[in-house]
């Protein structure tokens, strides 16, 4: 798939590499997830086509520069206002998987959704952490995948001098069946651009963040995807639509795919339920209200 690859600079100076397949109409922009890339999103360039389709790589990701700071939730919020404001489109439908999704709620508290047209949330818990103060029904509905004793051993395992082994099992475990060899090599070698001491804090913030109370506040079409695969609870995507008015979900099941990258093991039915919820998008008048 041909695109034009260019360098947006942030506010606090980080160069972020951005495609772009060019094209008419409202961009999708994709987000990507912690130590991951915009690689990730190599099916859906074409796939998605020909609706325009921009990807980036988060500071500290893939190509991007990797500076030590900003390695907040807050900050890669704001770098993308940055990578938004460079388009200079008046619309945007955006997808965020994984931590891309925590980006696009930080976004939206922080910077309203004027600019946001529709959303397509992508296996990502209300709560990665179950924080103290949250029941055990409420920790399940949340999806939480870590106590917060839990969050910090693997931060403190990953800044380690093993770390490499750290990220690699942890990131292992989002599959629950056997993986195509070929896709590992590919996850594993993009996993490794990310600095083990840019993982590490950045998990930590990612990790300790509870969305909860937003998902109420958002006022725009949305589409939550889940895999009956994923390490991520299904039952938590179903309930971060139950949150969103008017949202929809849609849980892929495990003879589609089995990970928490179901857009990378079935590209195909992936872009296909994209594809008919951004078609549905268009075919109706959006009312855009900002998130206060």
């Amino acid at each position: 798939m041909k695109y034009e690859e260019r360098t947006v600079r942030t506010t606090d100076g980080v160069a972020l590499v951005v495609r772009d397949t060019g094209g008419d109409g409202v961009p999708l922009v994709l987000l990507h997830g912690w130590s991951q890339s915009q690689a990730m999103f190599r099916g859906q360039l074409e796939g998605l086509a020909p609706r325009r389709v921009i990807t980036y790589d988060m500071r500290g990701h893939g190509d991007s520069e990797k500076p030590l700071y900003g390695l907040r939730i807050a900050r890669l919020a704001a770098d993308l206002r940055d990578v938004l404001a460079d388009l200079s489109q008046p619309q945007f439908d955006v997808l965020g998987w994984s931590m891309g999704a925590s980006v696009i709620w930080s976004y939206l508290e922080l910077f309203g959704s004027g600019l946001v047209r529709s959303l397509t949330l992508v296996d990502q818990p209300s709560a990665v952490v179950a924080q103290a103060w949250m029941s055990s029904a409420e920790t399940a509905s949340a999806g939480s995948i870590l106590p917060v004793d839990g969050l910090s051993a693997l931060a403190a395992a990953i800044a380690s001098d093993d770390g490499e082994s750290a990220v690699r099992a942890f990131v292992r475990g989002m599959f629950t069946g056997p993986v195509d060899h070929d896709l590992w090599e590919f996850i594993t070698q993009e996993v490794g651009k990310t600095p083990r001491q840019i993982a590490a804090p950045l998990l930590f913030d990612h990790g300790a963040q509870d969305w909860r109370s937003l998902l109420p506040r958002i006022r725009i079409p949305t589409l939550v995807l889940g895999c009956d695969g994923s390490h991520v609870s299904p039952d938590s995507q179903r309930d971060v639509a139950s949150r969103i008015p008017g949202s929809v979900v849609h849980i892929f099941p495990r003879d589609v795919a089995s990970s928490h990258f179901p857009f990378l093991q079935n590209p195909a039915a992936f872009n296909d339920v994209v594809a008919e919820f951004l078609r549905s998008v268009d075919s109706r008048a959006c009312d855009i209200r900002p998130v206060k």
